[in-house]
């Protein structure tokens, strides 16, 4: 019988309260025996002494049996005067809690009560301790990368508004002053083109030799390209009149106001009185004749009522007037006044026919590539001499001097500024998208700065969280050790495990898991120390029965009373 009380009784602690239950250590309705000590409680702490030990276990924590036990102890030393002969107190602090301890421990209610504490902290507050931990570090790491996307977003705009400031030219400071600076100096920029262009002599008399003598070509190639290399970027009317203008009257550009429209602007009528009802601003006698009479015609129309116009109108004249024979000679006036390369439709022609000029040269350079046979040798003998004389060396030398003038002229930030030139609105329309693109990153920033104090909030929350997990670790197993010390008492001192309890340690997770079961033979008839076990065994002694509790051995039976192992041995005959 030693080794019977050796043996550990092992109890799973989410079934302990029914293992009390169930064994009759605890009585099932002891809830509201519970209920009603708990008011004794509420009502005995309202009066208690100047004590530290005394505030320490009365400060947030829930009062069970073995702290009523420490406060009576201390109120055997602080009300000890009022002791008598017969070792009673007369003190109503002490008869209060001494009431107390004894309710607690009729019934073993104090061991139900500690017990459903120990299930509640180790299956649902610790758990959810942990949840919330866990949620709050993965809401950190969620914070810090959404916070990295808001950085790195914000510097993506910068850099895109800092990009486009660099196509239009400007440094961003104040767009829209910038803007309107670069167009008072397209002028400039269109005349330096405009001499560039004195340049393109050679290619445009090979164009137009090549032309010649291939297809026999008599008109002149390329006439606005000729026209600005001889004379440079002029005045649409020279080009059209051939002679300088003696005056340059230059339209001017009115920088239009946005449209903003306000309701004191539009006149919504008399739609919501009563006096205006169905009257929607529309009047007869208002000086304006539509030509709609209420009244029945005295003239007769026709069979039908139908006035054709077939009556004796006089006949509409329509005269057609030149543009710019209503201003005076040599008077360059409106579209006149711009220079070719300002004039939309000039300049159009001007770089279709670059870009002719650019076709021809490449296809010119292809050929010459290809002119190696005596064929090609002979045909192009009686060629002009601008044409033989030209070598791919030099031919490559004029198509990158013309590439290079049609790039400076169909870049991105020329367009922009012909479009400005253009319409003045255009210039606000590219502000508001570039300070679209400012805002844009201001916002991301902002919301940076509210993502880093969320983050803040969820670090405070875990810091606040992991306290309480150490105290509630340090309290649930406080409350093991008690609950295995009173129940070990309860079977001679024999050990007593309870099977489960996590360890709470800043989310770590450690649940004491069952040992490996003790062989131990049966009294009066070993049977070569095979391990006794209840159901799920998967081996058992020669002539044993499985049963959900004992194991049967010729007549002898062992008694697994609580767990794994065998808690309680009994022989009988």
């Amino acid at each position: 019988m030693d080794n019977v009380q050796n043996l550990p009784i092992d109890i799973q602690t989410s079934k302990l309260l029914d293992w009390l239950v169930d064994r009759r250590h605890c009585n099932l309705k002891w809830q509201s025996a519970v209920l009603a000590i708990r008011e004794k409680i509420n009502a005995a702490i309202q009066d208690m002494p100047e004590n530290e030990e005394i505030k320490q276990l009365l400060s947030g924590s829930y009062i069970h049996y073995f702290h009523c036990q420490r406060i009576v102890e201390i109120l055997k030393g602080t009300e000890a005067s009022s002791k008598n002969i017969f070792g009673r107190y007369s003190s109503q602090r002490m008869k209060d809690w001494q009431e107390i301890v004894t309710l607690y421990e009729k019934d073993n209610n104090y061991l139900a009560e500690v017990a459903s504490l120990l299930v509640r902290s180790v299956s649902y507050e610790g758990p959810s301790m942990r949840r919330q931990v866990a949620k709050a570090k993965q809401l950190q790491q969620e914070l810090s990368r959404r916070e990295l996307e808001c950085q790195s977003g914000a510097a993506d705009m910068r850099e895109r508004f800092y990009a486009s400031c660099k196509q239009y030219g400007i440094t961003g400071e104040n767009v829209a002053r910038e803007l309107q600076a670069l167009v008072k100096d397209l002028p400039s920029v269109l005349e330096q083109l405009g001499k560039e262009a004195a340049c393109l002599e050679e290619p445009i008399q090979l164009y137009s030799a090549f032309t010649c003598f291939v297809c026999e070509w008599s008109e002149p190639v390329v006439p606005m390209l000729t026209f600005v290399q001889q004379r440079g970027n002029t005045t649409v009317y020279e080009w059209r009149t051939g002679s300088p203008p003696s005056v340059t009257e230059r339209p001017k550009v009115e920088e239009a106001p946005p449209d903003t429209v306000t309701e004191e602007m539009i006149d919504w009528g008399e739609l919501g009185t009563a006096e205006g009802a169905g009257d929607f601003g529309i009047s007869v006698e208002d000086g304006v004749n539509w030509g709609i009479s209420l009244e029945p015609s005295t003239e007769e129309t026709g069979s039908d009522g139908i006035d054709w116009g077939a009556g004796d109108a006089a006949p509409v004249e329509i005269e057609v007037v030149d543009m710019g024979t209503d201003c005076p000679e040599g008077v360059a006036r409106g579209e006149d006044a711009l220079s070719l390369l300002e004039n939309p439709k000039t300049r159009g022609q001007f770089i279709d026919e670059l870009m002719e000029l650019e076709l021809f040269l490449c296809q010119r350079l292809n050929e010459m590539a290809e002119e190696a046979d005596v064929v090609a040798m002979s045909q192009f003998q009686l060629a002009p001499a601008v044409i033989q004389a030209q070598t791919r060396e030099r031919v490559e030398g004029t198509l990158g001097a013309l590439r290079s003038l049609l790039q400076r002229l169909t870049n991105v930030r020329m367009q922009h500024l012909f479009m400005i030139q253009a319409s003045p609105r255009y210039v606000e329309r590219v502000s508001e998208v570039l300070r679209q693109k400012l805002k844009q990153a201001d916002i991301l920033l902002l919301k940076r700065g509210t993502l880093a104090e969320q983050r803040q909030e969820a670090l405070e929350e875990q810091g606040k969280l992991e306290p309480r997990i150490d105290l509630l670790a340090a309290r649930t197993r406080e409350l093991q050790k008690l609950i295995e010390a009173d129940i070990s008492k309860r079977y001679n001192n024999r050990p007593v495990n309870l099977m489960g309890v996590i360890v709470l340690r800043l989310g770590i997770v450690g649940v004491l898991t069952t040992p490996p079961p003790l062989r131990i033979p049966l009294p009066g008839r070993p049977f070569g120390g095979c391990p006794l076990r209840g159901r799920g065994a998967t081996r058992l002694p020669r002539g044993a029965r499985r049963g959900p509790e004992r194991l049967e051995h010729h007549g002898r039976w062992a008694d697994i009373s609580v767990g794994t192992h065998a808690a309680g041995l009994r022989s009988s005959p």
